[in-house]
């Protein structure tokens, strides 16, 4: 089904765009069998991980919809659960007036988006992904993809706002997008006047 007009015109308000593929610093979480998952600040560069501390509100989500303990460390922060299916992890980032938004998600079995802004893949463990925008399916400009082998492309996303992914190699890839919001928030008695959401999903291919 295209896009409507009107939800075309929801797009023209958020402004969605994707944040450039060398300079943007994302939210993205690993997860490896036997291991806590484990949630990093920064373009998908090993060993190049960014401080967290600045980050407030660090929310880690299970499958089922219930909350999961996290740790922050210096590099990132830790969640310790062993139950299957997508974990989702949040946390706001404060800048003079400025407030990003980032909502990661690792695993691509759900087909229902629950976060305001979330990649979506349109069947379970697929590779065709639409983006969601506090349940409306929207389009974005365009949508950044990493992989653990420093592969990189951009997507464009097809008449009715969804992206087909090539995954050509084994490894780990994540999907960015990024939305500056006409509008402002509040948050801790603090009103930002530019706030951006910025979305991942992270997955691994066998």
């Amino acid at each position: 089904m295209f896009v409507s007009t009107a939800r075309r015109a929801l797009v023209l308000g958020l402004a969605v765009c994707a944040a450039p593929l060398a300079q943007a610093d994302y939210l993205w979480v690993e997860r490896v069998a036997g291991q806590p998952a484990k949630a990093h600040l920064s373009a998908f560069q090993p060993g190049e991980h960014l401080p967290v501390a600045a980050l407030l509100e660090p929310q880690a989500q299970l499958a089922d919809g219930k909350n999961e303990a996290l740790t922050r460390e210096a590099d990132g922060f830790a969640v310790v659960s062993a139950q299957p299916g997508d974990l989702r992890l949040s946390a706001k980032l404060p800048d003079g007036q400025n407030l990003t938004l980032y909502a990661a998600k690792e695993g691509r079995s759900e087909t229902k988006a629950k976060a305001d802004l979330e990649l979506v893949p349109t069947t379970a463990g697929g590779n065709v992904f639409q983006l969601h925008w506090k349940g409306t399916v929207v389009s974005a400009s365009q949508v950044n993809v990493y992989t653990s082998a420093q592969w990189s492309r951009v997507l464009k996303p097809a008449a009715d706002g969804s992206v087909v992914l090539d995954t050509p190699f084994p490894g780990r890839y994540v999907l960015e997008v990024a939305a500056q919001i006409n509008g402002s928030a509040t948050v801790d008695g603090k009103k930002y006047d530019s706030v951006t959401h910025v979305a991942t999903v992270s997955f691994e291919v066998k």
